[in-house]
């Protein structure tokens, strides 16, 4: 274990899976005490950072409810007495369809739990951050957030939000000591790709083919461009969005 944030605390939304799993664990890996959050209930990555020796938390949270956010926010001030920083990550693709053909239904769930979601998770995050003196906020965008992407206009529409979101609280925070940020993953394996894909040839090969360097992207990639966001050796930066993909060509 190292100590790089040794008895800090860090919030993971979505982090029973994917790349906030891969996120909590390396953090975990540094020292930090981590709250894993997600809306289901799986003690798989609490009982890997203990396994690592660490100390972690799950809670089950709907980041699109009100009462759930701050819920998740009390109960890791209650078991840990400080929040020090959080990877807003839980988002979901919603369904597949032309923007004319995008229901209702699945713009209000998309736009709730992938934008509203993060407005609401930095509302209650903050003002606990702010009682440290200094911290960091890193929420996750996508590639989608700097480009269209055809038959996922509530994703897209989603993404973008966080973007834009983020650079006004990391304007807002600058002066207060909190650093905010924005990661924008490209094509990662992730059981979420899985699901756009189908796991079909034809459909990971047209994905893959929208990454230069051929392959998906790791969810330890993006782990570790997180870990350095909310390093001190990130700590001229705020309000960035950070692109981590083998160089994405959607247009």
């Amino acid at each position: 274990m190292e100590t790089t944030f040794k008895n800090k605390v860090v919030i993971v939304t979505g982090g029973s899976s994917g790349i906030g799993r891969a996120t909590a664990l390396a953090f975990a890996k540094k020292g930090a005490k981590v709250a894993i959050v997600d809306w289901i209930e799986s003690n798989e990555t609490v009982n890997g950072i203990k396994d690592l020796g660490g100390e972690a938390i799950f809670i089950k949270c709907d980041v699109s409810k009100t009462a759930d956010v701050k819920a998740m926010v009390e109960k890791t001030i209650a078991a840990f007495d400080r929040l020090d920083y959080a990877y807003n990550n839980a988002g979901i693709e919603g369904k597949s369809a032309p923007t004319h053909e995008c229901t209702e239904e699945n713009w209000d769930e998309t736009i709730g739990i992938n934008l509203k979601g993060i407005w609401l998770c930095m509302k209650y995050e903050i003002p606990e951050i702010l009682k440290q003196g200094k911290g960091t906020i890193v929420n996750c965008a996508s590639v989608a957030g700097l480009v269209g992407f055809a038959g996922l206009p509530a994703y897209v529409a989603s993404k973008h939000g966080v973007i834009g979101l983020t650079k006004t609280a990391a304007l807002e925070c600058a002066k207060l000591g909190i650093r905010v940020n924005v990661v924008c993953p490209g094509v990662i394996q992730t059981p979420m790709i899985d699901r756009l894909t189908g796991k079909t040839k034809e459909a990971i090969e047209q994905f893959t083919g929208l990454e230069p360097v051929g392959r998906f992207g790791q969810p330890e990639e993006i782990a570790n461009a997180v870990v350095w966001m909310c390093s001190d050796e990130a700590s001229f930066v705020t309000g960035h969005a950070m692109a981590v993909d083998g160089g994405f060509v959607a247009q």
